[in-house]
């Protein structure tokens, strides 16, 4: 496969070669509520954009924020990239509004199978209410994550494996062997395993993530599709795969996750589960989206669009995509990657929108 055909290529050839048509609503007999996880007012900027120093992990782009609070203050993982791979940065910040680096803490291991050109520690173990502000929980005494990891240098090339990682100060972490591959699924995720979102709930670990078919550039609609499933543990050894995966499902072919159902972000409401999530549909356009359930395996996808791209000139003109929540004094915050520009000539960095005015 081309080097530089990743989902960004994609997505944006997907673009041009479609001509432009009314999108049609994800179906459902019961239509689900949105209005506590509504974050209509954006920021208009980026928080965190790409580094200015050349020679930096994440030099050229900045992406998937995981949003959480420790040791008083909010802190941000973040995915970097230099022209080779995907790096882990962390960031902090008083206000959730502006950010300072503070290290690369997840970096490539030449010497490793799965990490030799690329590590996305995704997300840690931490509060998953709605209206938290999504403190840290520690498992055994320590920090978790899960990460995830591509096999070959370039961006997303190769089919990844998902692993999770423990940390006694989030600064350095201690990588386990993968717990996920990508041969062991079903067709749907063949192609490989991106985000994880590791949620615990009643001594229960969730690991949702996204994955993708085998790439088939002779289909008529495209090279691959994203859907996303879940698996469970309780001792974070043995994991099973829900039978019913993917939970989270492409639509029709006009709807707004006819490609691309992806990188799911679950959070509780009271009794409802909430999955944020992004999808792309079959003009190029990857948007914020929404669906609710029951419980932690049957969702039902929410007919509006969370954040949709911007105008002209936005930061997120092209895409407005990958999800991460946080509560704090009354407000509901949501962090996604925002996109403008073009492919090779984009930039891509971390933006935020409000549930309230700024």
């Amino acid at each position: 496969m081309n080097r530089y055909f990743s989902r960004r290529k994609f997505a944006q050839d997907m673009g041009l070669a479609l001509a432009a048509a009314p999108l049609l609503r994800s179906a459902g007999a019961v239509e689900p509520t949105a209005a506590a996880y509504r974050t209509p007012y954006r920021y208009g900027k980026l928080v965190l954009g790409p580094s200015p120093d050349k020679s930096a992990f994440d030099s050229k782009s900045v992406d998937d924020p995981f949003v959480f609070f420790h040791d008083g203050k909010f802190q941000m993982l973040y995915i970097g990239f230099d022209g080779v791979g995907y790096q882990t940065g962390l960031a902090t910040s008083q206000d959730l509004v502006h950010w300072e680096r503070v290290a690369c803490v997840a970096k490539r291991d030449p010497n490793s199978k799965y990490t030799k050109y690329n590590v996305a520690l995704a997300c840690l173990v931490r509060e998953s209410w709605l209206t938290s502000q999504g403190k840290l929980k520690k498992v055994h005494g320590r920090y978790l994550g899960a990460w995830n990891a591509y096999p070959s240098a370039g961006y997303e090339e190769g089919a990844a494996v998902i692993g999770l990682a423990w940390s006694d100060d989030l600064l350095h972490w201690e990588l386990t062997e993968p717990i996920l591959f990508p041969a062991d699924g079903a067709a749907w995720e063949h192609g490989g395993l991106y985000r994880p979102n590791l949620v615990e709930e009643d001594g229960v670990f969730y690991l949702y993530y996204n994955a993708k078919t085998d790439a088939n550039p002779k289909a008529t609609d495209g090279a691959w599709h994203e859907q996303s499933g879940v698996a469970t543990s309780r001792d974070l050894k043995h994991w099973t795969r829900y039978g019913g995966n993917p939970v989270l499902r492409n639509g029709g072919h006009e709807s707004w996750d006819a490609r691309f159902a992806s990188n799911p972000f679950v959070v509780r409401n009271g009794n409802e589960w909430g999955m944020y999530y992004f999808g792309l549909d079959n003009h190029g356009k990857a948007r914020e989206l929404l669906a609710v359930g029951r419980d932690p395996y049957h969702f039902e996808k929410v007919p509006e669009i969370m954040i949709d791209t911007g105008a002209p000139g936005t930061v997120d003109e092209t895409y407005a995509h990958k999800p991460s929540t946080i509560f704090h004094d009354g407000r509901l915050y949501h962090f996604y990657c925002a996109v403008s520009g073009k492919w090779p000539n984009e930039v891509r960095g971390v933006s935020v929108a409000c549930s309230k005015p700024w």
